[in-house]
């Protein structure tokens, strides 16, 4: 059984999908995590994201990784467990810069791929459901305003003690939209047959029940 959920970022994708995940007995994907190792790579190497030529020469020297541990997914760069440290703006950023190019996403998909052919999985990204698993059970896009995104983010970080910038917040967001939704490899988008569910006015146990819920239908 293979459930995916897209949307843009901050729209609570990975919380959600890991709730779900639980309450089923299924097995989370954080494909953002994978993307996320892979810029921390860039960024570690200072490789040039917007240098799509360095980017793609530097792959056959980054090796992603998925364990489980308790239930829990941990990413592994070169063998390194970097789950605690690719949460960052600096990585988010340079994720969204380096996704786009067909070599990275081809490096990942067949890993992604994998584990949903060997595992009940719900598994969450940008094009889930329109490119790496177009045939899952169920599909969910998950989205929010850019203001309600804006102000979870915010409130995340200032929990943090990041100090940090509402507006600021709200126009990375937006940029990483236009990114996520114009490049020219698997752009973030609906699938035609993907439940829109917009979150902006509810909470998470609202939205977990709403997903549960379409799944429990199909």
């Amino acid at each position: 059984m293979n459930i995916a959920i897209d949307g843009p970022a901050g729209a609570g994708k990975s919380t959600i999908a890991k709730r779900v995940s639980k309450k089923l007995g299924y097995v989370y994907v954080d494909t953002g995590a994978m993307y996320r190792t892979m810029a921390l790579y860039f960024l570690r190497n200072q490789i040039d994201g917007s240098d799509e030529k360095a980017v793609s020469d530097s792959l056959d020297a980054v090796s992603v990784e998925i364990r489980y541990v308790d239930g829990e997914q941990k990413v592994l760069l070169n063998g390194e467990d970097v789950t605690s440290l690719i949460r960052t703006e600096e990585v988010g950023n340079m994720a969204s810069a380096t996704s786009k190019y067909p070599a990275v996403r081809a490096k990942l998909l067949e890993l992604q791929r994998d584990l949903a052919r060997k595992m009940d999985v719900v598994m969450d990204g940008r094009d889930i459901g329109t490119t790496i698993l177009p045939d899952a059970e169920v599909k969910i896009y998950l989205t929010a305003s850019v203001e309600a995104r804006g102000k979870r983010r915010f409130e995340e970080l200032q929990a943090k003690g990041v100090a940090c910038d509402f507006e600021q917040i709200k126009k990375d967001i937006e940029d990483r939209d236009y990114r996520d939704m114009h490049r020219e490899v698997s752009p973030l988008k609906q699938a035609e047959d993907a439940y829109y569910l917009d979150s902006s006015d509810m909470n998470i146990e609202e939205v977990t029940e709403a997903i549960i819920n379409r799944i429990n239908e199909r």
